[in-house]
């Protein structure tokens, strides 16, 4: 059973309607779901109608939802360092530590690592504290960089480790020839290797219980995308769901829209092609969503909506 889904696509091709629209069917069968945003400029709580905030908060029965802030996240890693720097770097370069530790806070790479950290989090705690994670990804440029994080920081994360433990065999060698016994506890060591093991669980986790659902509009410029996407996490070990196509007009339109639904099957045609094959890895299958006379904000209309998305729901395992 797939406990973990990603919603992700091109900005503005609704994304975060449809991630929020599967939650509420997924909580409305019963399942303890929660629905996070990692998307920089968060509309999940205007979807939802609800305020929401790092901390994942009931907005109605079984369904839990939360925006993650990567500077948020960022500044309080850069504390936890900082914390542990202090126990283990000479008292004379502190401030220069510290004052490098504050600029990372403002790097991106460093926004995505701690944003990483809260997602790994999350991912720990489904299956325990809920049973579905639901995630609007921001668009697919970072997606694609946080999904791929975890298989780019674990060598190099194993390489600081390795480093640090040489220099503590150093100064316990020359600790024995001064004299000096006693093993120290080494926290910086400790939370590398604790760091590296998260990693490592959370690439398990995401090749066995996820899916990406990648979103676009029937247009050329966002099937470009959704398949260069598609290839991308294929590279990176990422398994994809379904393809979702959102928006599609109806047949019966003249005119001006009759024009646009040629254009429309002719995208459609190629996602098809692409995407629709007899399922499995390579051809995941394709599910079209109509355009809906509605705005879809507030529970009730994303309930409405969500019935497009059934064959999305998780099944349990034969």
């Amino acid at each position: 059973m797939l406990l973990i889904r990603f919603f992700g696509g091109k900005g503005g091709v609704g994304k975060t309607t449809l991630a929020a629209a599967f939650a509420v069917r997924q909580a409305r069968r019963g399942a303890r779901t929660l629905v996070v945003s990692t998307d920089p400029a968060h509309s999940l709580g205007d979807v939802l109608g609800e305020a929401l905030s790092d901390e994942p908060r009931p907005v109605g029965e079984s369904l839990l939802a939360a925006e993650i802030s990567g500077e948020r996240q960022a500044s309080n890693r850069v504390a936890e360092v900082l914390e542990d720097a202090r126990h283990a770097v000479p008292r004379e370069v502190l401030p220069a530590v510290e004052r490098h530790l504050r600029r990372a806070v403002d790097s991106p790479g460093t926004v995505e690592s701690a944003l990483l950290d809260r997602l790994t989090d999350l991912v720990e705690r489904t299956g325990q504290d809920w049973d579905l994670l639901i995630v609007d990804s921001a668009p697919t440029g970072h997606m694609l960089r946080l999904l791929s994080l975890p298989e780019l920081l674990t060598p190099w994360i194993e390489g600081l480790a390795h480093n640090r433990k040489q220099a503590r065999d150093v100064d316990r060698f020359a600790d024995g020839l001064l004299g000096e016994t006693g093993a120290q506890r080494d926290p910086l060591l400790e939370r590398l290797q604790a760091r590296r093991r998260r990693l490592e669980a959370l690439q398990t986790r995401l090749r066995d219980d996820a899916r990406v659902h990648l979103v676009l509009v029937p247009e050329r410029l966002p099937l470009a995308e959704t398949e260069r996407a598609a290839d991308q996490l294929a590279e990176a070990g990422v398994p994809l769901g379904a393809v979702l196509v959102n928006r599609v007009a109806s047949d019966d339109e003249s005119g001006v829209l009759a024009r646009r639904r040629e254009q429309e099957h002719s995208v459609l045609a190629r996602v098809r092609e692409r995407f629709a094959g007899g399922g499995g890895a390579a051809h995941p299958g394709v599910l079209t969503v109509p355009l809906l006379p509605d705005e879809l904000t507030g529970l009730t209309c994303l309930h409405e909506a969500a019935g497009w998305l059934a064959p999305l729901d998780p099944r349990a395992p034969r």
